[in-house]
């Protein structure tokens, strides 16, 4: 169920549409904006999710698929839907033992609903969860010792290569590619993607100043080096992952207000947010063209 073949039936939206926005934030610059609607991909695998889960799913060759999220994890989410899809077993290891004993939050609740099997662990035991003795005990423990283990976020190598294509949809259309970045596989495989003279823009959204690193461990595991002309700016993470500020609610709903189109706030919002800043501070030059990508939509 999960050859290529397989997950051509579920009519992904590929390449996904461009669209240039009238925007005097960015025209009194001298700067065109265009949204790269990833989100657009597929109803329940959204966005760079798309991407980074079809090589994976493939590779898992029907075979259960266990992976690692957050309680409010896009990731888990993704991978529930395309395992009620494809007929696949899922199982979503969850950070944060004391989960176990709450209510689901929405979104755990559409992993259950779409068959995903949840396990809580505590946070010491997620931090070790790729040391492999600790992966071997988990997958022991939830009885699924042949899974495809996808790590978390879903960024890998195979990842990596699939978000590739991200950059070569493009083409020549935009100098500068922003997207944001959680786990960093999405801006691995995009920059390498992206031609000659053309950079890719990561906005983290989590806390730390780690993922630079995270970035070139992935290219280099994929590649064997570097690839493509990329860089990050972690002024806009707006507290850490899962926060938002009114401010940023207030600008997500003027943006969607101005242009139509449904704002997700954990990530898009914040890239967006970062753009427009970034355009008002003179950081692209005139008659230059930012290319946005839309990963997601608003979770209802």
């Amino acid at each position: 169920m999960t050859s290529p073949d397989a997950l051509a039936i579920l009519h992904p939206r590929l390449p996904s549409p461009v669209r240039e926005v009238r925007d005097d934030r960015f025209e009194r610059h001298g700067v065109r904006l265009l949204l790269k609607r990833d989100d657009l991909i597929h109803p329940d695998l959204v966005g760079n999710k798309w991407r980074k889960l079809a090589p994976n799913l493939t590779a898992a060759h029907g075979r259960p698929i266990l992976t690692f999220g957050g309680a409010y994890s896009n990731h888990l989410r993704a991978t529930a839907a395309a395992g009620r899809l494809l007929g696949l077993a899922t199982v979503g290891v969850v950070r944060g033992q004391e989960l176990a004993d709450r209510p689901l939050n929405p979104s755990l609740a559409r992993c259950a609903a779409d068959g995903m099997r949840l396990r809580f662990i505590d946070r010491s035991t997620y931090r070790r969860k790729t040391d492999p003795v600790a992966l071997a005990a988990l997958l022991r423990a939830v009885g699924a010792e042949d899974a495809q283990v996808v790590p978390e976020g879903g960024s890998n190598s195979r990842a990596v290569r699939g978000c590739r294509a991200l950059g070569e949809e493009l083409g020549g259309r935009a100098d500068v590619v922003a997207i944001a970045c959680g786990t960093g596989g999405t801006l691995a495989g995009l920059a390498a993607g992206l031609g000659p003279g053309r950079r890719a823009l990561g906005i983290p959204v989590l806390k730390g100043g780690f993922l630079g690193a995270e970035i070139r461990t992935l290219q280099e595991a994929t590649f064997g080096g570097p690839r493509g002309d990329w860089y990050l700016d972690d002024r806009f993470h707006f507290g850490g992952y899962a926060r938002t500020t009114p401010e940023l609610d207030a600008f997500a709903a003027d943006f969607e207000d101005r242009h139509g189109l449904p704002v997700e706030r954990l990530y898009v919002a914040k890239m967006l947010y970062g753009l427009v800043t970034l355009a008002e501070e003179g950081t692209f030059a005139r008659g230059s063209t930012v290319a946005a990508v839309i990963t997601g939509r608003p979770f209802p």
